[in-house]
């Protein structure tokens, strides 16, 4: 019995950490996004670890998948278990700062593919934690599946194999796209409410200054205020999450002016996206007046969609002789639609019908077929 439950526990937690780790290496930069929160002001205020995100996320998920995969084959078994337990440990902490101080809505622990909350997570964290800890008391029945060349060789070529698909869909896109942005996705139909949906449940919550301390009220609280309280400032608190759709956080702005709508019901277009423009691939950027050319000719709407400022915006317009609209959009969708700054969306009345990399650019097809 105890060999049974110790050999299920090395397949779950080998597979679960192979699963978890590949769909995160499948898309490194979501990941680093996540690691960039955790080291952010409001969570660690550690911000000298934001440089080192995207290295940080590719040995994490590389390193998930290397001891799923040494479990399953039994390779250094006290070293596997060992590296299982600190690494179980550690995420388990993040997920409970994340959940108990709510902070990090979504760990990404397995990328755009499956959604957890905080505590979904921190659950999940401590299942594998028995798991493992079964493991760790039973690491004598750990026995390896082949040779101590075999093993050798099938290490190396998992870390091989796993830095060069890193290396892949950073230069590229991801394999397979989990995102709300995918291709084939409408967004017009994407960012709709149905009517029966569930609403959301808020509460407003006041912020008063009382003897130089912010404190928290609630609007029923508000006729008993303290003498001398200041309003400091006010925030919705969601109690119950209604239906959020899948897109709920995009809008596109020309001068000041809305134009989302106005754009999801153009026949063709061509979005230029690129969250950061001062990050962005200067050899790409010198390529797009070609592009707008190209596409503007076979009758393309062409338009550059980033969250840079006005003032940076004003300077690359000037630098690069842009002359199709340059468009704002919060980086964090932009972020989303496509994680290389820039990539390019190709659309047919505000369907998705391509998308590239920049180094791809040559890919880029402007006679699709509908």
């Amino acid at each position: 019995m105890k060999n049974f439950i110790t050999q299920f526990s090395r397949l779950f937690v080998g597979i679960l950490f192979i699963i978890s780790g590949l769909i995160k290496l499948n898309d490194p930069l979501g990941f680093s996004y996540k690691l960039e929160e955790y080291f952010s002001e409001p969570v660690f205020n550690i911000p000298f670890f934001v440089q080192f995100s995207l290295a940080i996320a590719l040995f994490l998920v590389i390193l998930e998948v290397f001891l799923g995969v040494m479990l399953l084959i039994g390779y250094k078994s006290k070293f596997t278990i060992w590296s299982l337990l600190i690494l179980v440990v550690l995420f388990a902490f993040l997920t409970f700062y994340s959940a108990y101080f709510d902070v990090v809505k979504d760990c990404g622990c397995f990328g755009d593919a499956l959604h957890l909350t905080p505590w979904q997570s921190f659950s999940k964290d401590i299942v594998l934690l028995f798991f493992i800890l079964i493991l760790f008391y039973n690491k004598n029945l750990i026995k390896p599946l082949f040779s101590y060349t075999i093993q050798n060789f099938l290490a190396f070529a998992i870390i091989f194999l796993c830095a060069f698909m890193g290396y892949w869909v950073l230069n590229h896109l991801p394999i397979i796209d989990f995102r709300p942005y995918k291709v084939g996705t409408n967004i017009k139909t994407a960012m709709k409410i149905p009517d029966n949906a569930p609403k959301s449940v808020v509460e407003m919550v006041f912020i008063y200054n009382v003897n130089g301390v912010n404190k928290e009220f609630k609007e029923k609280d508000l006729m008993s205020l303290p003498a001398g309280a200041k309003f400091v400032d006010r925030k919705d608190k969601v109690i119950v999450q209604g239906y959020l759709p899948p897109i709920h956080d995009f809008s596109l702005e020309l001068n000041g002016n809305n134009i989302t709508q106005q754009l999801l019901y153009k026949e063709k277009s061509i979005w230029i996206v690129a969250y950061d423009l001062e990050k962005a691939n200067t050899d790409a950027l010198q390529k797009l007046n070609k592009l707008d050319k190209d596409a503007t000719a076979k009758g393309y709407y062409v338009a550059l969609l980033t969250g840079s400022s006005s003032d940076v915006i004003a300077s690359f317009k000037k630098k690069y002789g842009f002359n199709f609209d340059v468009l704002f959009c919060d980086a964090t969708p932009l972020k989303t639609i496509e994680r290389a700054n820039p990539s390019f969306v190709l659309l047919h009345y505000g369907t998705i019908i391509q998308k590239v990399h920049y180094n791809d650019i040559d890919k880029l097809n402007l006679n699709p077929k509908y």
